[in-house]
């Protein structure tokens, strides 16, 4: 990756751009990008899959002389991009590891890092959260505050080891707000992300439906609670 943490931004750049116009992306869209990113696919190849589905599609415009839809959603792309990522590991076959894997980040300095943790570690203190769930949020929001004295006195502390702390932070916030939730709340939810999944089926493997599926009812499931997303990820966004 060009920048671990420019991986959402510039992917939705990307997007805009090759569709020509600034749709907001969706729920889903933002979901289907969490995905490529827990699988480790490279934001090169995610790129690259973006241009070669926009080329094919503009291709298929002109010979229609603009007779076809906008593309609506990122997960049009999905098709292409898992095509990029195979394109790209046949590429790799032989070549020499990267030496520059190591190299330091900018715009993450350990100050920034560790207020964006204790501003997320007060907006859990300030979320009205049923039991049991709340029990855990509190737990989440202690250790946020931890990890930020952490990040002050390590002056080399590594933001990728930081980051995977807070997706395991996530992931327990999460399952704690999925055990509480009501049963119409889930499904609706899940009736929600199924029709707008609905369209790229044919696009998209199964076990990448059902990932985003999951990252889909976790975003709705903190949004509704006022949380915040942990992730550094969501640092480079604010």
């Amino acid at each position: 990756m060009r920048n671990y943490f420019n991986y959402f931004t510039e992917i939705e750049e990307r997007f805009q751009q090759r569709r020509g116009s600034l749709l907001m992306l969706s729920t889903l869209d933002w979901a289907l990008i969490e995905t490529w990113r827990e699988a480790g696919i490279p934001l090169e190849a995610v790129l690259r899959g973006i241009d070669n589905a926009f080329d094919k599609y503009d291709e298929r415009a002109r010979k229609a002389q603009g007779r076809m839809r906008k593309v609506n959603g990122l997960a049009w792309c999905a098709q292409s991009v898992m095509e990029a990522v195979e394109q790209a590991m046949e590429a790799a076959v032989g070549a020499a590891p990267s030496q520059d894997a190591t190299q330091a980040e900018s715009g993450f300095e350990n100050e920034r890092v560790a207020k964006y943790l204790e501003d997320n570690a007060q907006s859990l203190e300030a979320a009205s959260i049923p039991s049991p769930a709340d029990a855990a949020i509190a737990e989440t929001a202690s250790r946020l505050r931890a990890l930020a004295s952490g990040v002050r006195l390590d002056a080399a502390a590594s933001l990728e080891e930081l980051d995977r702390t807070l997706t395991v932070l996530e992931e327990k916030v999460f399952a704690a707000l999925l055990t509480a939730a009501d049963e119409i709340e889930l499904t609706a939810l899940r009736e929600q992300a199924a029709r707008e999944l609905a369209p790229y089926r044919g696009k998209m493997q199964a076990v990448q439906i059902k990932q985003v599926q999951q990252q889909f009812l976790q975003k709705k499931l903190l949004e509704a609670r006022s949380l915040p997303r942990l992730s550094l990820f969501y640092m480079s966004l604010g």
